[in-house]
């Protein structure tokens, strides 16, 4: 973990000025690891899902070209991946949801947070997604609208606040987000108290819970 080190001393060395710029450098390094966690669960959980609700061959079928899809991701041929998930979105089935959270992670890929932000508020839209999913859509969303200097923070936040609930099994990814966006709109008061709220919190994530920690190291007293 020598790049996590190498970030703590320099947290530690920097004076107040640079602070904001060592927040953008740790969420460059941090912020993929945020994210791994939920992509799993729509991988297994929503993949599980669709494969209950189709016959076997149009399951294999579909399994086939969603495969194919990725595979073009893995080898960086993002444009066609996009292509075929966007067929295999048009055309149903019980990977349609699949593709569109691909879609957006693909145009996050790209640099497009715009896009990406744009495919994500579609998934929160709609009805049809069980709501778990959609809210899973609110966390990713967030992700990609957090360093857009056009984002509007206060409905942004008021988006996330019922995800922070006890209940929510988003609410750690949700509360870390609204520690950031506290951070980045200036409430230092705001910003340190959820991220000592997280890294206080047995139940999170040791991950969430370290950067928790770095990020109160960042805000000082």
């Amino acid at each position: 973990m020598a790049e996590e080190t190498e970030d703590d001393i320099l947290f530690r060395e920097i004076d107040e000025d640079l602070r904001q710029d060592e927040f953008q450098k740790l969420w460059k390094a941090y912020g993929k690891y945020a994210l791994a966690g939920v992509v799993v669960i729509v991988l297994s959980v929503a993949g599980f899902k669709g494969w209950q609700s189709y016959d076997i061959s149009a399951r294999e079928a579909l399994g086939v070209r969603f495969q194919s899809a990725a595979n073009l991701v893995t080898a960086g041929n993002t444009d066609e991946a996009l292509k075929m998930f966007f067929k295999i979105a048009e055309d149903g089935g019980g990977y349609q949801m699949l593709a569109r959270f691909n879609q957006a992670q693909i145009y996050a890929r790209k640099g497009d947070a715009g896009g990406a932000a744009a495919a994500y508020r579609a998934l929160v839209g709609d009805g049809a997604i069980d709501s778990l999913y959609r809210d899973l859509a609110v966390i990713l969303g967030a992700y990609q609208e957090l360093n857009d200097p056009g984002a509007n923070l206060p409905v942004l936040a008021k988006r996330l606040e019922r995800l922070r609930a006890e209940n929510s099994p988003w609410r750690y990814s949700a509360g870390e987000i609204s520690g950031l966006l506290a951070r980045r709109a200036g409430d230092r008061t705001k910003a340190k108290e959820l991220f000592q709220g997280l890294a206080n919190d047995p139940r999170a994530p040791q991950g969430v819970r370290a950067r928790a920690q770095e990020m109160l190291s960042i805000i000082g007293k």
